[in-house]
């Protein structure tokens, strides 16, 4: 075969926490991946926090933090998905590309914390459903069709502070709540979640 057959989607992906940046821009909420560091050859990755007397601190990832500690961005650590491919800013010259390539269908995940910043608000952010909003236009002004994950790996760092992340069933109910807005906001844009 020289073609792929007829209705064959060809694509690519992202994901929100690894390529969006604009980490705090738009209204957007800190996620678990905004406190991790870069990591090296010989340096591994930390996540950093300032200790309960107020003190900055890392710990290598996946790994505990002091107890009464929280997780924070600290000053004069590298942060790669602050900036990511910087998405946020240049998806309309990425979506050109991608079309210039030929691709015909694009997933790409929404961040939680876009849209809900610390996942507990009563309403959602509108500047993060505008981002997206925007980005499924441009993807369909080149006849692209999105693929969107709703969660990838990027819950609201407040609700992994508060509830324990998935370990409580408590963010069930704020998960649906995203998912349901997610599904009402771009519903004619989104075909494949």
């Amino acid at each position: 075969m020289s073609k792929f057959p007829k209705g064959f989607y060809s694509g690519g992906a992202i994901a929100a926490n690894q390529a969006e940046g604009g980490f705090h821009e738009g209204g957007k909420g800190l996620a678990a991946s905004d406190v991790q560091t870069a990591g090296t050859v010989t340096e591994p990755r930390y996540v950093t926090y300032i200790d309960k007397d107020g003190n900055p601190g890392k710990v290598r990832a996946h790994m505990p933090i002091p107890e009464g500690a929280k997780r924070a961005v600290v000053d004069g650590y590298f942060y790669p998905y602050h900036e990511g491919i910087d998405f946020y800013h240049r998806y309309k010259e990425d979506i050109a590309l991608f079309a210039e390539m030929g691709f015909k269908m694009f997933r790409l995940s929404i961040a939680w914390t876009r849209i809900f910043p610390k996942g507990i608000e009563e309403k959602p952010n509108q500047a993060g459903l505008d981002f997206y909003r925007n980005v499924f236009l441009e993807l369909k002004k080149y006849n692209i069709e999105p693929l969107v994950t709703i969660w990838h790996f990027d819950t609201p760092l407040h609700l992994e502070e508060k509830l324990g992340d998935w370990k409580n069933r408590e963010l069930i109910p704020l998960f649906v709540k995203f998912a349901r807005t997610c599904f009402e906001e771009f519903k004619g844009l989104v075909k494949y979640w």
